[in-house]
Parts: structure tokens; C-alpha cells; sequence
């Protein structure tokens, strides 16, 4: 399984204090240095079930400079959402966890993290 972390998020530490605990086998991804292509991310999209939207931090800064609260939130706006994610990738909510049964979580929780162990 793969993490995708910030090192100062205190969630993403809490999840891999957690993996660490369980004895799980994981790779770590520091997102911000190791940007994510729009292709990769568009796959954790498909792997998590979920839009770009749902995964976008929109109370950082770079969001509201973007104005991304008020981007429309349709399949024709997908594209530029994800483009936004790669482009600034403070944005992509964290952490986020690819299990090996190609499935993924976002992370924010104890159970969450559980969860992702679970598969």
C-alpha cells in the first residue's frame, strides 16, 4: 500500500503512527515534493469512488484564490479540477491511502486507516 502525506499534517502522522502500530508494509508519498500527474490522480479518483471535489481542500488559501468554491461541480468541470489538484497539490485533502486490493481511503480517521489495513 502507498500513503500520500504531508509531513506537517497531524493526520497524516496520526495514520502512519497507526500503520506503524499494525506492523503494515507501505510506501510514503510526500504528495507536495513528489507531485501526482493529473493521470495519477484521476486513478485515485476511480480507486476512492469519488469526484475531485470531494477530495479538494477548499479552505486553503490557494483555493480561495482560485475560487474553487464556486466552480461548477459537473462532469464537464471534472477535467479542470483535476488539473488544479496537479497543478497545486496543497490542495489534494490528506492523507490518502492506496490499498493493495486497488482500492483506496482517504485517511482522516483512525477507522479509515483500519479500514485500508482491512483490505
Amino acid at each position: 500500500m502507498e500513503i500520500w502525506i504531508n509531513p506537517a499534517c497531524s493526520k497524516c502522522r496520526s495514520a502512519l503512527h497507526l500503520l506503524d502500530e499494525e506492523g503494515a508494509s507501505y510506501t510514503v508519498r510526500r504528495y507536495l515534493e513528489d507531485v501526482p500527474s493529473e493521470k495519477e490522480i484521476r486513478e485515485v479518483l476511480e480507486r476512492l469512488g469519488l469526484e475531485p471535489w470531494d477530495i479538494t481542500r477548499t479552505q486553503e488559501a490557494i483555493a480561495r484564490e482560485l475560487g474553487v468554491k464556486d466552480w461548477p461541480r459537473d462532469p464537464d468541470s471534472r477535467a479542470r479540477w483535476i488539473a488544479a489538484l496537479s497543478e497545486h497539490p496543497k490542495l489534494i485533502q490528506r492523507p490518502i491511502i492506496t490499498a493493495d486490493d486497488g482500492t483506496a481511503v482517504v485517511a482522516r480517521t483512525d477507522e479509515a486507516v483500519r479500514d485500508a489495513l482491512g483490505r
